[in-house]
């Protein structure tokens, strides 16, 4: 019951590459070795939904060395300038390890394609070559304690004064804050004229900066990745403008589909479920549990194609905010589907300091999956979404 051909290495699962460029294949032959041998040394233990939970910022540098952080960046500000495909590859073999990748993940995956698409020069040269060299981490400031999904209900506040900005305001469950090196913050700038969507604007906020605390939440296995951060009167420099003013929902709109359509809407549990897989091929799996693989790797199929469309559409200049909905919907509730059917069919109870490969994985898919789907936007949200699209009220 072979799930991904290539043994241990933290591989994703043995698919087509469809539209994925020619050398796309050496490029994951050489992530999957380089998995492997950081997997030999001891260089990291797999973990379910590392993206987002297991930073290591020496880890980060290492790929940084290799050219796997800031791909997409041209080299006259530092990166790589390969395709977001390649991209892509790298990132489905990361994800597939449970590789500790939370301390760059925001600034690679989408903070450097916004900056790249609506920086001024003089931030692009500031804060993309510090990404590229894993050096730079971002977190987003975007939910509040009154708006989650609803960001059009931000009530964080900026207003123009001599020299910048003074921003008021709390944003909430901002990954990484304790961690990065500069946050982007959206906020209200101008009057909601005909639309609730107006008057939104996007800034850079170096970190730490004065007027700005971050506080950390702990989640409910005692780890740290989310926080709150306060600004109190906070200034910001005249630069710290990100965009156009009054455009920043338009803006988000447009990073959101980064955010909400990559390979980590998909495989967040996929260390637990070939960790599972492999230990059935050694044990024997019934006829139960197998029509059960069977089942969840058809859905990895489907959402993994979904996720590679929209991968191409944003190579191509496109921005597939209803697909992108789509996928994180889809993604998320396959991730959690996952953790339920091991737990199911496993049968036996999980302990807090599990050290068995499945069973440590399940321990965190368990902790982690009441998040799945509601970062990124709830759910339930981006259904509304996808009906106002198709013109469904």
């Amino acid at each position: 019951m072979t799930v991904t051909g290539r043994g241990r290495a933290g591989t994703t699962l043995d698919l087509p590459v469809g539209s994925l460029p020619p050398q796309a294949q050496s490029l994951r032959d050489e992530v999957v070795a380089f998995l492997a041998d950081e997997l030999r040394i001891g260089g990291f233990t797999p973990r379910c939904d590392a993206w987002m939970s297991a930073a290591d910022p020496a880890f980060t540098r290492r790929l940084a060395g290799r050219g796997w952080v800031g791909m997409t960046v041209p080299g006259l500000y530092g990166g790589h300038g390969r395709s977001p495909l390649e991209r892509f590859v790298v990132a489905e073999e990361l994800l597939a390890a449970g590789a500790p990748v939370a301390a760059h993940w925001i600034a690679d995956r989408q903070m450097a394609p916004s900056i790249l698409r609506l920086g001024t020069e003089e931030q692009k040269h500031r804060y993309l070559p510090a990404i590229a060299r894993g050096e730079c981490f971002f977190a987003i400031g975007m939910s509040e304690p009154d708006a989650g999904s609803d960001l059009a209900a931000v009530r964080t506040r900026a207003r123009e004064v001599p020299g910048g900005w003074e921003v008021t305001g709390t944003k909430l469950w901002s990954t990484g804050a304790h961690l990065a090196h500069a946050i982007v913050l959206l906020a209200r700038t101008d009057p909601a004229e005909g639309s609730r969507h107006a008057g939104l604007s996007q800034f850079v906020v170096d970190l730490p900066w004065p007027g700005v605390t971050v506080r950390p939440i702990r989640t409910v296995d005692g780890e740290h990745h989310f926080n709150e951060v306060v600004l109190d009167a906070a200034v910001l420099p005249s630069d710290a403008l990100l965009g156009t003013r009054g455009a920043g929902w338009e803006q988000v709109t447009a990073e959101l589909a980064h955010e909400r359509s990559g390979p980590e809407r998909l495989l967040s549990t996929m260390p637990l479920l070939v960790a599972w897989a492999d230990a059935l091929e050694k044990d024997g799996a019934g006829p139960a549990a197998r029509r059960e693989v069977g089942r969840l790797l058809a859905r990895a199929w489907t959402v993994r194609q979904m996720s590679l469309a929209v991968a191409t559409a944003l190579a191509d200049g496109r921005s597939p905010a209803v697909t992108a909905a789509l996928v994180k919907d889809l993604g998320s509730r396959f991730e959690g589907d996952v953790v339920e059917t091991v737990r199911r069919l496993r049968r036996a109870p999980v302990r807090r300091g599990a050290a068995d490969g499945v069973e440590r994985l399940l321990r965190d898919g368990l902790l982690h999956s009441p998040a799945f789907t509601l970062r990124g936007g709830a759910n339930e949200i981006l259904r509304s979404v996808v009906a106002g699209h198709l013109g469904v009220r």
